[in-house]
């Protein structure tokens, strides 16, 4: 078999609803490693929150952050990272506003940034329950250009942010609902979607578009779905990642079901 490039998304896919790894989940990436195949993590996550997922999977290539806005090697000098960013005016033009938009909390981050304003408490599990005084977010603090802006805004307030940005900043940002129960907008450089990543990733290691097998669950993931000449939707996904996919795995995240498909798909021994 040729060998394929394969890019996870991590919550959703690759983790179960703990977010945790199971152990057959890291067994079967590394047999596809062993058997030649590379296997990349390209997530919605800050890197913060997933070198700890790149280093118990062992991997030792680049990893796509921020959906696409980040790429990088973990831990060493990478000559082709790339980081895109957001005017860092879109932030403070959201901070002067966030009372009016209903906002609860900002954070704007990148690979070495993390600043957090919180208004109101807010249960976003990607956050830090107490921040730092170094971490507080405000004109004086955000000195650099961030490379994500995650906003939580009262539910009822959602429609009127997200129109607010496009009416505003439409040409520089694309914003975007998480799915899920929280009532959080995540904005990033407008066109950089996690296949932006996967195309720097296919370039890097010399892989042909209709060799890339991709993974994932949510919104954020279509362009990757779409652009990977193999793209798997997980049994857990939402319809319209179903509807984009070439196949949808019998088994949802929680029952290993990214590991029990690739092991058919790459014909991996048992």
């Amino acid at each position: 078999m040729e060998r394929k490039l394969i890019a996870i998304d991590l919550d959703g896919t690759t983790l179960n609803a703990a977010a945790q790894l199971s152990p057959k989940t890291k067994s079967v990436l590394a047999q596809a490693r062993e058997a030649g195949h590379i296997v990349s993590i390209v997530t919605g996550r800050p890197n913060r929150i997933s070198e700890d997922i790149y280093d118990e999977l062992n991997l030792d290539g680049p990893m796509i952050n921020f959906n696409g806005s980040l790429g990088h090697i973990p831990h060493h000098y990478w000559q082709d990272e790339y980081q895109y960013t957001i005017n860092k005016e879109v932030a403070y033009d959201l901070l002067q506003h966030r009372e009016e938009l209903g906002i609860d909390m900002i954070a704007a981050e990148g690979k070495h940034m993390f600043l957090a304003v919180r208004d109101h408490p807010v249960e976003v599990g990607f956050f830090p329950p107490v921040l730092q005084s170094n971490q507080i977010l405000n004109q004086k603090t955000l000195q650099e250009n961030p490379t994500s802006l995650t906003v939580a805004v009262e539910r009822r307030h959602q429609e009127h942010l997200l129109s607010y940005l496009k009416h505003n900043f439409g040409n520089e940002v694309d914003a975007a609902p998480w799915g899920g129960p929280n009532s959080v907008v995540e904005l990033g450089v407008k066109g950089v979607q996690k296949a932006t990543g996967v195309e720097v990733l296919a370039h890097h290691f010399h892989v042909e578009r209709q060799n890339i097998v991709a993974f994932g669950d949510e919104h954020n993931d279509s362009a990757m779905i779409d652009y990977a000449g193999w793209g798997v939707a997980m049994q857990n996904a939402t319809p319209t990642i179903k509807g984009l996919a070439n196949d949808i795995t019998p088994l949802d995240n929680d029952h290993d079901g990214l590991a029990t498909y690739l092991q058919d798909y790459l014909k991996l021994a048992e």
